[in-house]
């Protein structure tokens, strides 16, 4: 199996070299050596990605991705949450308030 057989395995499974190597059990650099030719797939793994391949995308483990900061864009978005800033930087009290009330939350961002 070339690399370039590889590089369509991936295409059709619509996966990343990372999500493939996970899937056979490998780390990441295995196959991307395979798919630039330094080495060549055993006769296990060409077998692997054929069923793979016919399993379809689904057949492939992947992590969920970070909701955090498509929310975060989202919320962005939204004018109540403009409004409530809004209040939050005129209203000094407000504003202690709700620094007390953030102190208790994790910061999305650590």
């Amino acid at each position: 199996m070339t690399g370039d057989e590889i590089k369509a395995i991936r295409t059709e499974l619509r996966c990343t070299a990372r999500e493939l190597a996970a899937a056979l059990g490998l780390e990441q650099e295995v196959v991307l050596s395979w798919e630039r030719g330094d080495l060549f797939p055993t006769r296990r793994h060409v077998d692997a990605m054929t069923k793979l391949r016919a399993a379809g995308p689904a057949a492939i483990p992947r992590r969920p991705k970070k909701s955090a900061a498509p929310s975060a864009m989202r919320a962005l978005a939204d004018p109540e949450v403009w409004q409530i800033v809004r209040k939050i930087i005129a209203h000094p009290e407000l504003r202690a308030a709700v620094g007390e009330l953030a102190a208790r939350f994790s910061d999305p961002s650590d």
